[in-house]
């Protein structure tokens, strides 16, 4: 059985980030194990720390480095291409549900993130979008939440997403 996918799409700066930050506590709190993917649309970042072990042996040319301790593992690869969405929720292992910030384009269920003062026009499409998250009263045919709903916005999660 996979993992559900919830994404957060919006503007830059409209409080995706944040919003996650809630919501992560918030479902975690309530017994569900939350993972989480950033989609970061540049080429190239650095998750290691330059001159530690794991960052030399990337730098030497390893194509995989895993860092393992007793409590965390963590794997980063170089890639041809970018890879889907689907390809990488599929790599998630004892989550409950995936939220993912970022990949408007996916094809899953999305909450979409609005802050006024950058912006009030949709991005997401209407089947997809599941729930608005705004600084502002909107009407769009979907549940609608204040920005700091942390608790509402993880109700509607629980019932469409978590309840089997």
């Amino acid at each position: 059985m996979s993992v559900p996918v919830v994404t957060l799409i919006g503007k830059s700066g409209s409080g995706k980030t944040t919003l996650m930050e809630g919501l992560i506590p918030e479902l975690s709190r309530r017994g569900y194990r939350i993972a989480t993917i950033k989609h970061h649309s540049h080429k190239g970042f650095e998750v290691d720390q330059e001159g530690k072990d794991s960052w030399r042996h990337a730098r030497a040319g390893s194509v995989h480095v895993i860092i393992a301790a007793p409590d965390k593992i963590a794997s980063y690869r170089t890639i041809k291409q970018e890879l889907t969405l689907a390809e990488i929720a599929k790599e998630v292992r004892e989550a409950d549900l995936i939220l993912v910030e970022g990949y408007k384009q996916a094809g899953y269920p999305s909450l979409e993130v609005l802050r006024f003062d950058v912006g009030k026009e949709l991005i997401g499409t209407t089947e997809q979008r599941f729930a608005v998250a705004a600084d502002f009263s909107i009407a769009v045919g979907v549940p609608c939440f204040d920005l700091g709903d942390i608790v509402g916005i993880s109700n509607l999660i629980e019932e469409r997403f978590l309840q089997s």
